[in-house]
């Protein structure tokens, strides 16, 4: 995803001075953690690829999401994919997914379909930012000591196919951490400029899948209201709505 800034604090600087392709992993991590502690919000257009290992076969959702912090530990998103492809093969699809409040609905369009999931326990909060929390595992906000007490880190020279002037970080699960059972590589690409990730690939820990996710027109801090985070109305009686409380 690479980034094209409007609304974010380019007069910010991470610790230790701005970041450029030639800063140290630690400069990055400590950058990242900085970010993570600075950020109200954000949004961007998202795409998120998942390809098959053994077939090959893609599939890809593009739109639009948002994400807001709405107090301590606590955070909302909202996603809005109107296009699908499979196999590059482009169709209008939309689905829809708000996180809030505890509550994930699930909105798909052409099937006229509403999950409502109780996700969290009453009163149970959800930091999206916070690796292993929200939809991408990124140690934004995360102290660097807990990064390398998790994941074996390292920085990886640019390569053909980077979103260009981004900074290639790539994490490796510890054995005996919560993340070794479910990947095998998290990479991630740092535009310097806005300190935030705009390409996440992940690798699942039998080699099988492939997930990729790309942030493009990033911003940062751009005071988002309720109404990013409000889904239009719908008939109900021509939709079937489908509501499961929470489960352990």
């Amino acid at each position: 995803p690479a980034s094209a800034i409007a609304g974010a604090p380019a007069a910010a600087a991470a610790p230790g001075g701005p970041l450029s392709p030639a800063s140290s992993l630690e400069q990055v991590l400590d950058a990242l953690d900085a970010r993570g502690d600075e950020l109200k919000d954000f949004t961007a257009k998202v795409s998120m690829a998942e390809i098959d290992a053994a077939t090959g076969n893609e599939s890809k959702l593009s739109g639009r999401m948002w994400m807001q912090r709405v107090g301590p530990g606590d955070a909302r998103l909202h996603v809005n994919f109107d296009r699908r492809e499979a196999n590059g093969k482009p169709e209008v699809q939309r689905v829809q997914y708000l996180l809030d409040k505890g509550t994930l609905i699930d909105r798909d369009y052409e099937q006229k379909l509403q999950v409502e999931r109780q996700v969290l326990r009453p009163g149970q909060k959800m930091d999206l930012l916070k690796l292993g929390e929200g939809p991408f595992p990124l140690p934004l906000g995360q102290d660097k000591a807990d990064v390398h007490r998790m994941f074996d880190v390292k920085k990886l020279d640019p390569a053909n196919g980077d979103p260009p002037g981004t900074i290639h970080v790539q994490l490796v699960p510890k054995e005996g951490t919560q993340f070794q059972d479910k990947f095998a590589t998290i990479d991630f690409w740092v535009d310097p400029a806005t300190r935030m990730p705009v390409r996440i690939v992940t690798q699942d820990r039998n080699g099988t899948t492939t997930k990729q996710t790309e942030l493009q027109e990033v911003r940062v801090n751009a005071n988002l209201t309720d109404a990013e985070f409000a889904m239009p109305p719908i008939d109900e009686t021509n939709w079937r709505i489908r509501r499961q409380p929470f489960e352990d």
